[in-house]
């Protein structure tokens, strides 16, 4: 299952690296809204709480923009039943997940740098600030990339994924602005381990019904 999983990343990996479709897309969205809420809402001035929320809004509609394509590509391409000639269920939906975590990250990584610095802002609690970064990708992966399954096949992709996606973030996004500006504003308060749990929760349920649910996708 481990192999065929990194076989499956690999292969996300040299597609990606050869068109550099949604790299390049995603970071020209993320720079023109970072770029766009500096100038137009002056961003400087808001409280530390929409300011820790706006960057995770951000990151939200870029993933929508670029993780839409996960599963969609395969029916576009017509390579969905090549992948189920060779791998099984599971070892798909791992290797995309991970590819799709790892992407995700990088975008964090490249949006809250540009947001930081733009915002004049400093880090309170870096290891805190680390662990929200690392589990808000492990959830927006996990929910765009079982949403991406889901509508691969449906007529107006793009309505669609946006539409079941919104609901199923939600509340990580609310957990993830009180805990981004506990790491980058406030410091944390003592409550930063149930914030933290609830992350963990989070994720952990999304992933396992990710796993449990895509064998039917498969099937279909």
């Amino acid at each position: 299952m481990l192999k065929s999983s990194i076989t499956i990343l690999r292969k996300e990996i040299t597609q990606e690296l050869r068109t550099k479709y949604a790299i390049n897309t995603l970071l020209a969205f993320t720079g023109a809204a970072l770029l766009l809420i500096l100038f137009t809402l002056s961003a400087q001035q808001l409280d530390p709480t929409p300011k820790s929320g706006l960057v995770w809004i951000v990151i939200l509609f870029a993933a929508m923009t670029g993780m839409m394509r996960s599963f969609v590509q395969e029916t576009e391409k017509k390579t969905w039943e090549l992948l189920r000639l060779n791998s099984g269920a599971t070892e798909v939906y791992t290797g995309k997940l991970i590819y799709n975590f790892l992407f995700l990250l990088i975008l964090h990584v490249f949006t809250f740098f540009f947001y930081i610095v733009m915002m004049n802002m400093t880090i309170v609690h870096l290891p805190y600030f680390l662990l929200s970064i690392i589990f808000g990708a492990a959830g927006l992966s996990s929910v765009t990339t079982l949403v991406s399954a889901m509508i691969s096949k449906a007529d107006r992709k793009g309505a669609v994924f946006s539409v079941l996606c919104i609901p199923l973030l939600v509340p990580l996004l609310l957990i993830l602005t009180r805990t981004t500006t506990m790491a980058l504003v406030n410091g944390p308060d003592g409550s930063e381990l149930n914030d933290l749990a609830a992350l963990i929760g989070y994720c952990g349920t999304t992933i396992a019904a990710g796993v449990l649910l895509f064998d039917y996708i498969w099937d279909e």
